[in-house]
């Protein structure tokens, strides 16, 4: 079933679109979620709730590619489950690890400036990232996006664990240089 037929049951608020996502993407988003949780059963409640966030934004949202609409969804659900858990490291500290090494790019605060400033910086680095070598770009958001470790990245894409953390301290250091002349920095 194509992405916009699976979109069109969720505005005819027809069930069988749950259905259709967890057989398409159920898999995907599981992983996205154990990325970052590290546990199946808390992975699955993510991905469940994925499910019940897209019923409930579908409609009016009518995302393009409906993939990285539900990643994104499990993403920030896993992520909530993270911070909200009480165990310190979890993960084996990827979570805070990948944070930790974007801070100097990414220096963020909760100032109100800030904040609203987020919707454009979300735009700039969606630029910045197209424009890098698909490699390079792949590697960030393995790393960033989906909290994989070094290793499973250097897995991933042959390479050793050492070139991974240098593509990725390039990456890190062209978009700290392109924050600075956006004047983020």
């Amino acid at each position: 079933m194509q992405d916009r037929d699976v979109i069109s049951l969720f505005f005819r608020r027809d069930e069988s679109a749950i259905q259709a996502v967890s057989n398409k993407y159920g898999h995907y988003c599981f992983t996205v979620a154990w990325n970052i949780l590290f546990n199946k059963e808390t992975s699955e409640e993510c991905v469940n709730d994925t499910w019940n966030t897209a019923w409930n934004r579908m409609p009016p949202d009518r995302p393009s590619r409906l993939q990285y609409y539900l990643a994104k969804i499990t993403r920030g659900l896993a992520m909530n489950r993270l911070r909200s858990d009480t165990r310190q490291k979890r993960g084996d500290g990827e979570y805070e690890l990948a944070l930790e090494e974007l801070e100097y790019a990414l220096h963020t605060g909760s100032t109100p400036e800030q904040e609203l400033m987020a919707s454009e910086l979300s735009s700039i680095l969606n630029s910045f990232l197209k424009k890098q070598p698909e490699r390079d770009r792949n590697v960030f958001i393995r790393r960033y996006f989906y909290l994989e470790s070094g290793k499973k990245i250097a897995q991933r894409y042959h390479l050793s664990e050492s070139n991974v953390n240098v593509i990725l301290n390039r990456v890190r250091s062209r978009l700290k240089e392109c924050l600075q002349e956006e004047g983020y920095l």
